[in-house]
């Protein structure tokens, strides 16, 4: 049923998916998809988290690397035509729908966002990142790029993006350990 919420979202975009559509594809009833899903919002909030996942943040011992991989998961997940498509009318849906804004937190939102703390977390505990930052600022920094190049397509999410940001960002967040590493790496 999500592979064919998948393909109808891809067709027909947000505001042309309906459930009478997604079951038609899947072979099944209206009331099968109901049962599971209580509106096509909850089924694009599902079909959502299955595709732009909720992989956690790697963790290869290099915390830069991590970030950046973990940025690289998401824009690769929105320049896919359902992310692009979906999206944007989806956050705008939430604003309405505090039940659909909570399945959206707790599904999709959440899960990559504490996977992506653990790594900084871990890039405090390495050195590489100063104990005194604040995490929950510089999460909001990592990912608001990704998330507002999707929602407002003023410009592209490009394959260097991720790294752009990870390594502007740690240049001002990083310890003077990190820094001394990665300038001598020529990567600063």
């Amino acid at each position: 049923m999500r592979r064919a919420a998948l393909e109808v979202l891809d067709e027909c975009g947000y505001g042309g998916l309906t459930m009478e559509g997604v079951a038609g594809r899947a072979g099944t009833s209206k009331p099968a998809l109901r049962r599971r899903w209580p509106s096509r919002r909850h089924l694009v909030v599902d079909a959502l988290a299955r595709t732009v996942g909720t992989a956690p943040t790697p963790d290869t011992g290099c915390t830069h690397c991590d970030l950046i991989r973990g940025i690289e998961t998401l824009s690769e997940a929105f320049t896919t035509t359902v992310g692009r498509r979906a999206l944007p009318a989806l956050v705008a849906d939430l604003a309405q729908d505090p039940e659909l804004e909570r399945e959206f937190q707790e599904s999709f939102f959440r899960p990559r966002r504490a996977s992506t703390a653990e790594a900084l977390r871990r890039g405090i505990e390495r050195g590489d990142i100063r104990p005194d930052t604040d995490v929950d600022l510089l999460l909001d920094m990592l990912a608001s790029t990704t998330y507002y190049r999707v929602l407002f397509g003023h410009r592209p999410i490009t394959p260097g993006l991720a790294e752009s940001v990870v390594m502007m960002l740690m240049s001002g967040v990083g310890s003077p350990g990190w820094r001394t590493r990665h300038t001598a790496s020529g990567l600063l």
